[in-house]
């Protein structure tokens, strides 16, 4: 009888250590889970960043070339119907 009641309590330590083990992983996970969706806020904002400068970037060099005048007016050309393009683009999906 007494060895079972040594074996139970063995059981009782096992089962409280593997709850505690359970409940530290549950709040470490939960921790991790804060801790990426911040991550993917953070890369999505920086995207968007990153989009917004690019098109800044391109502006400046279409305004470069358009003030430096006959360097590559081709190219000007070309670029000032993109962005007609993308903007009959906008205009038709707000039109929808």
């Amino acid at each position: 009888m007494l060895e079972q009641e040594s074996i139970i309590s063995s059981l009782e330590e096992k089962i409280n250590k593997l709850l505690s083990v359970l409940n530290q992983t549950r709040a470490e996970n939960k921790q991790l889970s804060e801790e990426l969706m911040n991550v993917r806020q953070a890369i999505e904002l920086k995207d968007t960043e990153l989009k917004e400068l690019n098109e800044k970037y391109e502006n400046l060099k279409l305004a470069r070339l358009l003030v430096n005048g006959s360097e590559d007016v081709h190219s000007a050309k070309l670029k000032v119907n993109k962005i007609v393009r993308e903007i009959d683009k906008c205009i038709a999906l707000l039109n929808k």
